[in-house]
């Protein structure tokens, strides 16, 4: 089994221990043993068990990004409400998809290292969210970005509670939490970002147009 295998054995086996039995039951023996390798093989990839927990969420946060990049662009209006529901529901999507990433996200915040890391991706995700509705013309000038990381704790608050109970999710939980943080953001935007804008021009005479 080639290294790359190997790897990608461990992090299946490792979400199938935490959709089954949740964050804690994860250890590098119980990994190994599902693995079919020995322990001191899985050492090779991984330092303990935080190691492998951090690769499975590092694996999924790839995928949210991919899922999300490609929604953002696929919006035919920009308004805070497109940004908002587009990001909350390409999450949604790759927690149906990923379901250890849900257990993991949601319900292994006791683990120091997932923490760290979970704070550190919302931080990361306000800021890049942010840059896109400045860059669309949707943030009022003076702006500190700060609200921006307020709403994106809010919004994993709310997918939290959505998920909590169920793997597939409340759907009416993130209804409401698209319009909490929609309203909430639009006290911080320009017209343009509450109104919306098309984002890609039926004709070439409108192509020029701001």
């Amino acid at each position: 089994m080639r290294s790359r295998d190997r790897v990608e054995r461990i992090l299946e086996v490792a979400g199938e221990i935490v959709v089954a039995d949740g964050v804690e039951a994860v250890t590098t023996r119980a990994v190994a043993t599902g693995a079919g390798l020995p322990v001191a093989s899985l050492y090779q990839y991984f330092a303990d068990k935080e190691a492998v927990l951090l690769a499975l969420v590092e694996r999924d946060v790839a995928d949210l990004q991919v899922q999300l990049a490609e929604d953002i662009a696929a919006l035919a209006t920009m308004s805070v409400r497109d940004l908002v529901e587009a990001t909350m529901r390409a999450f949604v999507k790759v927690y149906h998809r990923r379901p250890p990433f849900v257990v993991i996200w949601f319900r292994g915040r006791t683990n120091a290292a997932v923490a760290g890391y979970c704070r550190e991706h919302n931080r990361r995700m306000a800021r890049d969210l942010f840059h896109v509705a400045r860059s669309a013309g949707m943030v009022v000038e003076g702006s500190d970005g700060l609200y921006a990381e307020l709403a994106v704790e809010v919004a994993d608050r709310i997918l939290q509670i959505a998920f909590e109970d169920s793997l597939t999710g409340d759907p009416h939980v993130i209804d409401e939490g698209i319009a909490l943080v929609t309203a909430y953001l639009e006290t911080h935007a320009t017209p343009v970002g509450i109104a919306g804008r098309p984002r890609h021009p039926a004709g070439p005479e409108q192509a020029d147009r701001p």
